[in-house]
């Protein structure tokens, strides 16, 4: 009976860590989906001159903005956003760590109980 319970636990634990990185890899390709939004923002910055005029949505209203601060901002965001990405890879890392023990328990502890 012991080992039944100690199935049920770590199965438990391994479809927390299922859960968990699922959420995980949503969140990593949301991020990776801004990621690439922005660059295409900075790939148009490439295409106007210093003088072009650039407005930024602020609620309901477009507000114009210095083509270099716009431009700064964005490669700000690009930075933190890649920062982000590789947390999210670390933590996708763990929750693969996790799974992978859980899934070698719950095998360890079958094989126990198929050989006794």
């Amino acid at each position: 009976m012991a080992d039944n319970d100690q199935i049920e636990k770590i199965s438990l634990e391994f479809t927390q860590a299922q859960t968990s990185l699922s959420e995980l890899i949503g969140a990593r390709q949301q991020l990776e989906t801004q990621f690439q939004e922005n660059k295409i923002v900075l790939q148009e910055f490439d295409h106007l001159n210093e003088d072009s005029k650039i407005y930024k949505l602020t609620g309901p209203v477009l507000m114009p903005q210095d083509f270099s601060e716009a431009k700064m901002n964005v490669n700000k965001r690009i930075e933190f956003i890649k920062g982000e990405i590789e947390r999210a890879e670390s933590k996708i890392k763990e929750q693969e760590t996790v799974m992978e023990t859980a899934r070698n328990s719950l095998v360890a502890i079958r094989t126990k109980m198929a050989s006794a």
